[in-house]
């Protein structure tokens, strides 16, 4: 394990896949009836980057880590921005400083961004926009934006989607049978058939010292993602999907790294259904040889790979078809087996939750 309490200073890509059965991954109230969002050019199910990093926000207060862009309705009673940043800097009391004075006002400042910063995870991952009144106390010492280091690409699904219609018509009958809509049913219900969605990620180390991003949060990256989606995809439009494949790829030299990884994994014509025939993971295999190819030729820039796969993700290299082990045994014979390391993710995210010394 590496030294956890340092900020960044090697630049990572990210690649994460997850799937979605009979679910809306991202709705579009745009359209009216929040249908799935979907590109009329390919009819690839779209999920934008701010309901994937929504997830990870929500995990992360369940964690018990400090968010501040978070649900203000908590309660019954309504917080404003202001309320919130106030709730992030309990230890910073303006009183105690002679503002007046120079010295004391300048490390009034460090002390308001430092203890803003280490209370405020999401923001050393993602930034944020600092929506405060410009007068007060704190957020007159704070700059009017925080730029994350770590920031996603829209995620698209891998192939082209169905909209599941039954569920219209399901909800219908069960609306006019009961004359009203109860128990949560709704009409305008859309969901998609299947969709494995691909996300592209990268951890930037120079933006990292903006936000005084550590190498510890970078790993708590490693668990965070897959248990994001285990676990805050409950609501009813959103249950029904589950994290399948997590890469981070930690590279040695400054400014440098791969891109478009995500592009890397296609589905295996010989041994997956038609598009239209998808409906479980069992249905597909993931062709990863394009993918442990590029790290190949890469693999005096790597320093290691963090990796975990669904037990139930077939995969395929070369004339190799198999679970997760086919993608572990070729990165390892690819950047060497020092260098890929496979996720426990329950144990190992026992160490990234708040106050733990373990």
């Amino acid at each position: 394990m590496s030294d956890t309490t340092t900020t960044v200073t090697n630049r990572s890509e990210i690649v994460f896949l997850y799937d979605a059965v009979d679910a809306n991954p991202n709705g579009n109230p745009l359209s009216g009836a929040n249908r799935p969002r979907i590109d009329p050019q390919t009819q690839q199910a779209i999920v934008t980057d701010v309901r994937l990093k929504r997830y990870l926000r929500d995990q992360l207060d369940d964690d018990g880590h400090g968010v501040y862009i978070r649900n203000v309705q908590e309660e019954g009673n309504q917080f404003t921005r202001g309320e919130l940043l106030e709730d992030r800097l309990k230890a910073v009391d303006p009183d105690d400083y002679d503002l007046d004075d120079d010295e004391e006002a300048d490390q009034f400042r460090e002390d308001v961004f430092g203890e803003f910063l280490a209370n405020s995870v999401d923001v050393r991952y993602f930034g944020a926009t600092m929506s405060v009144d410009t007068d007060d106390a704190y957020a007159k010492h704070l700059p009017d934006h925080f730029t994350g280091p770590v920031q996603f690409s829209p995620g698209k699904s891998i192939h082209a989607v169905n909209e599941n219609e039954e569920y219209d018509s399901l909800t219908s009958v069960i609306a006019t049978q009961e004359n009203k809509q109860q128990g949560g049913f709704d009409l305008d219900d859309h969901r998609i058939q299947y969709g494995l969605i691909r996300f592209h990620g990268l951890v930037d180390e120079h933006g990292a010292e903006d936000t005084k991003l550590t190498t510890e949060d970078v790993e708590r990256l490693d668990t965070l993602c897959w248990r994001a989606i285990k676990n805050q995809t409950i609501s009813r439009s959103k249950v029904g999907q589950e994290p399948r494949l997590y890469c981070r790829v930690e590279y040695a030299d400054e400014s440098f790294h791969l891109g478009g990884l995500d592009r890397d994994l296609e589905l295996d014509e010989e041994h997956s259904k038609d598009d239209e025939e998808l409906r479980t993971v069992r249905d597909l295999t993931l062709n990863v040889e394009s993918f442990v190819g590029r790290l190949d030729d890469a693999s005096d820039q790597i320093n290691r790979i963090r990796i975990v796969a669904s037990d139930v993700l077939e995969l395929s290299n070369g004339d190799q078809v198999g679970g997760p082990d086919v993608l572990y045994d070729a990165l390892e014979e690819a950047v060497g087996s020092d260098a890929v390391e496979v996720v426990d993710v329950y144990d190992e995210h026992i160490t990234t939750l708040p106050g733990d010394t373990a």
